[in-house]
Order: structure tokens, then sequence, then C-alpha cells
């Protein structure tokens, strides 16, 4: 099939607006998937599983993905990727017809499960394919951060779009609506992008190849980062998980309500990633005041929820919690871009999904078990104050060090 003839600005824009329509689209089938189980009657402990299938699977698949991207080409693992994401969507939304009960649960949360494996392969192959994409180095941290933008401008309108499609086409409908936002970054990648395949550098097998080369190798203070992402995740990234209970327990039990809550949530992610976007380089600078900083916002807002006096002050609240992890999550994913040499992107991208993706999977199940034995005010004050106490600790440990960015893609 011939290409049209688009210019590598063009070709980037439209990365970008795949990626944000599929992302939409995710979001929406994420709130419409936990609006089914809320409205199913499970436990707290079944939505952060449903969180967790989503992003534990990071802790193992991570690592294979990041060697297999530097190996193979990202462009490759990108597209096989992008049609199990589909596969994965689509199955989920066979579940609603086809099983009732406890079946449709299980189906759902495999589907979840298949997601969450397909989407790190996704992500971790995005983040190197971005690198032969641009034409200068320097451009790479710009376009980035764009992608941090799109993400959450997606978060914004997908779980509204999610929360009327259940009222207005059914459970089943918002479901497919999500497999079907995938086809549009599967005909970009395949048809219609050229990117400059000569300017990626491919590992060679053996050990040089590996996660734990690339961990080893990476330095001192990436290796601060990564543990510092971690750590603020496991305590206090527990939102995506439990927002449904949040949301059902703030403002009530109907699917807008949901999408209300989750897109004042996604309205601060947008904030956190357009601050993030305009200061790129002057955050890459000094990465362990940057990530910090950013818990540190996210640990205040999560006290404040725990003395919530009304709704309108939880939101202001959640959009600030928002801001704060879109902030730690993107910092981390550029910083570790930005200081590594292209032959080991793929492995940082892993490395980077396995600190904030599998942290906040835990991060999700510890909270709901606190739930169960005392309440969400509690799950909140406790997590905002270790939080704060983290960020605070390495602020003063290590916040003058700064990072000498690689300047070769």
């Amino acid at each position: 099939m011939t290409r049209l003839p688009l210019s590598p600005e063009q070709q980037r824009k439209l990365f970008l607006v795949a990626s944000g329509i599929s992302t939409a689209g995710s979001f929406a089938g994420i709130t419409a998937k936990g609006y089914i189980l809320m409205k199913g009657g499970v436990d707290p402990i079944v939505l952060a599983l449903n969180f967790a299938a989503l992003s534990l699977p990071s802790l193992l698949i991570s690592g294979p993905a990041g060697v297999r991207t530097d190996r193979i080409g990202c462009e490759r693992v990108l597209i096989q990727a992008q049609w199990a994401l589909l596969a994965a969507a689509t199955l989920g939304a066979l579940a609603i017809p086809m099983l009732t009960g406890t079946a449709q649960v299980v189906l759902l949360l495999t589907s979840t499960l298949l997601a969450g494996i397909a989407g790190t392969y996704e992500l971790t192959a995005r983040n190197k394919y971005c690198s032969i994409l641009v034409e200068e180095s320097d451009q790479l941290a710009g376009y980035l951060t764009s992608f941090s933008v799109v993400f959450n401008v997606g978060k914004l309108v997908g779980p509204p779009i999610g929360g009327w499609l259940v009222v207005a086409t059914g459970q089943a409908w918002a479901l497919g609506i999500d497999a079907a936002s995938y086809l549009l970054p599967i005909a970009s990648v395949m048809f219609l992008l050229r990117p400059d395949r000569s300017r990626e550098v491919r590992s060679a097998e053996g050990a040089q190849a590996s996660l734990v080369n690339a961990w080893t190798s990476c330095g001192s203070t990436l290796r601060g980062v990564l543990m510092l992402t971690a750590l603020l995740c496991l305590v206090g990234f527990f939102h995506p998980g439990l927002a449904p209970l949040i949301a059902f327990e703030l403002l009530g039990d109907k699917a807008t309500d949901l999408g209300l809550f989750t897109s004042v949530l996604a309205a601060g992610s947008i904030t956190g990633g357009v601050v993030l976007q305009r200061n790129s380089a002057v955050f890459c600078r000094r990465p362990f005041q940057t990530l910090a900083g950013f818990g540190l916002i996210t640990a205040v807002a999560q006290m404040g929820m725990a003395r919530s006096p009304n709704a309108g002050f939880s939101l202001v609240m959640a959009f600030l919690i928002g801001a704060g992890t879109a902030g730690l999550l993107s910092s981390c994913n550029l910083i570790t871009q930005i200081g590594s040499p292209q032959v080991m992107r793929g492995r940082m991208a892993g490395l980077s999904q396995i600190a904030f993706l599998g942290g906040g999977g835990l991060s999700g199940l510890l909270v709901a078990g606190l739930v169960s034995v005392s309440d969400l005010s509690t799950a909140f004050a406790l997590t905002g104050g270790v939080s704060a106490a983290v960020a605070v600790i390495w602020i003063k440990r290590r916040g003058d060090q700064l990072l000498a960015p690689v300047r070769s893609t």
C-alpha cells in the first residue's frame, strides 16, 4: 500500500493524535468496566485487583519487553503490542453479552490482565519509537512530554464518554468502542508513519542486552530516580484502582458521578503534564527535586482528602492528586529516557514501568486491604503522611544532584 507523503512534523502529530484517541477509548472502557464491577456489588479488593491486573504485569513483563524492544526493534514490537491490545479489549466487550455473575467478572479481569501485558510492550516500544520519529535529539524531551499531555487529555475525555456510553448504548458497546479505538494507531504505524529506522540502535544478543545490564550501566542517578518513583508509587498511587470506590463515597453511585471524579483527576493530570512539558529541560536537570516535589503535591492532597469537609473540596484535592501523580510518572519516564543512551532506552522504559505501574498495582492492593479493616479517610491520612515524609527526606538528601543528559539518539 502506498503511504501518504506526510512531513516528519505531520507524522509526529499523527502519532500523538492516534495515541490520544486510543487512550480516550481505553479510559472509556476502564470507566465502564469499573462501573460494571461496582454495580455488581463486588468488594473493594476486586476493584483493586482490576487495576492490579492492568499494572502488575509490568513487574514481570517490563524486563522482557524492554529487552525485546532493544533487540528486534521498537516498530515491530509496537505493532505486535497494538494488535494484542485490540484482542484483549475485544475479549472484555464479549464478556457482557456472553456471561453473567462470577464468570463475567473473571473474564473482565482476564481481559484487563491481557491488556496489561500487551500495554507493557506497547509503552516500552513507544518510548523508543519516539526517538526515531524526532529529527534532532533536542526535540525528544518535548515530544515525550507531549505524550504525557495527550495521554491525560485522553484520561479527561474518556471517563465521561465511558459513563455516557454505558447509559446511552449499554455496557457491551462501551467496551466495544474501547476495542475499536486501537484500530487508528495500528493503521498509522503500519501505513502512514515513516520513521528513520537507520537511527535506531539495537542491542546484540548476550549479557549486554539484559535488563540487569541496563540497571547496572545506567548510573546511580537513574537508579535513584527509579527507586524514588517506586517508593512514592507504592505508598500513594492507588487512586486509579480504587477510583470507583472513592467516587461512590464522595459523589454517588451513578456512572456519570464516576466519570466526573475521574475527569477531575485527569484535568489535574493535564495540568501536571503541561507544567512538565513547558519546563522539561529545567526539571530534568534536578531529577530528585522534580520527583519529590510532585510526590509532595500528591501527599498533601491525600491528607486533604482525609479531612475533606464536602464534595467540592474533595474534587479540588482530586485535581491536585492528578497533577502530582502525572508529574511524577511522566518525569520518571522523561528523565530515564533523556539520561540513557538509545541502545538501552527500551530497557529503561521497562524499568520505569516496573517502578510506577508495579508500585501502583501493589499500592492499590495494600490500600484496599487497609480500607477493609478501617475506612477510606484513614487510608488517605496514612498514605499521605508517609508519602510526604519520603518526599522530604529525598529532597534533603539528593535534591541538589544534577542529571547529565545523553545527547545521542
